[in-house]
């Protein structure tokens, strides 16, 4: 398996495109995308790649981890790579990572996408985390992932993929990094508070949030997009926390033409 920087990666797309980078959120792994891979990898020369902690990468995470040490790690991995520059998708935790990498090293990233992220924790999401956590802790690795896909999809798409889900489930927890860099991942996205820095953070971005998001909710998006110089802020109507997964062909038609350059009305 590829390994650098002490990150498992995996490139897809036409080796001579143009780099967008993939990061997952909570979870870590870069088989999050794999809904969208195929769409993306036809037009991007994609890196996807596993967070430090998780997957197939480097498990072993210091006592206290930050968003920006995940930055580091990307840009690590740019530089292992010999990536210059780079467009950078991110879900909730992979934009947060997104934003801080475009802080750290705006002239390494070209467009940026927040997608389900935030400037700050918001309240609610403050008390989902809390739930999590307590499961994980009071009930193991297995009722938290049980209990996983009520905070990323809509009640109705989970009863209809409710076997798959079971599947999956399955294979996490046959993957699953260990309840301590779990909270510590969770201590880092709590910790995350940029409203002070957004000003400073150029990058043409990308915020896009989604109406029926259990775990963000879609107000997020506002604060995240009138802190920030250069965004555009977008909402899907459905498909939850993971709509990439759900309502794929929605996500695609958005994301897409911004990342080629076009220019939308903000909704």
């Amino acid at each position: 398996m590829p390994h650098a920087a002490g990150l498992w990666y995996e490139w897809d797309g036409p080796e001579d495109g143009e780099v967008l980078i993939l990061s997952a959120g909570l979870g870590g792994a870069g088989a999050y995308w794999a809904p969208n891979l195929a769409t993306f990898a036809a037009r991007y020369r994609v890196l996807l790649y596993d967070h430090r902690g998780t997957g197939r990468s480097d498990r072993a995470l210091p006592d206290h981890v930050t968003v920006e040490d995940m930055a580091r790690d990307v840009l690590g991995l740019m530089d292992a790579l010999g990536i210059g520059r780079a467009r950078f998708l991110g879900h909730a935790l992979g934009g947060l990572i997104g934003l801080a990498l475009a802080e750290a090293a705006p002239e390494r990233v070209d467009r940026l996408v927040v997608f389900n992220g935030w400037a700050s924790l918001d309240a609610y999401t403050a008390r989902c985390f809390d739930v999590r956590l307590a499961l994980l802790r009071d009930s193991g690795a297995a009722m938290y992932l049980r209990a996983q896909p009520i905070f990323l999809y809509p009640p109705d798409w989970i009863t209809v993929a409710s076997d798959e889900l079971d599947r999956l489930a399955a294979k996490q927890l046959e993957e699953f990094p260990g309840a301590a860099a779990v909270e510590k991942r969770v201590a880092a996205a709590r910790e995350w508070d940029a409203r002070a820095r957004l000003p400073g953070i150029a990058a043409p971005t990308l915020v896009l949030a989604t109406a029926d998001d259990a775990l963000v909710p879609s107000h997020c998006a506002r604060a995240l997009a009138e802190g920030l110089p250069n965004a555009t802020r977008m909402l899907q109507f459905c498909g939850g926390h993971a709509s990439n997964i759900v309502e794929p062909e929605d996500f695609h038609a958005r994301v897409l033409p911004w990342l080629a350059g076009e220019t939308f009305p903000e909704e």
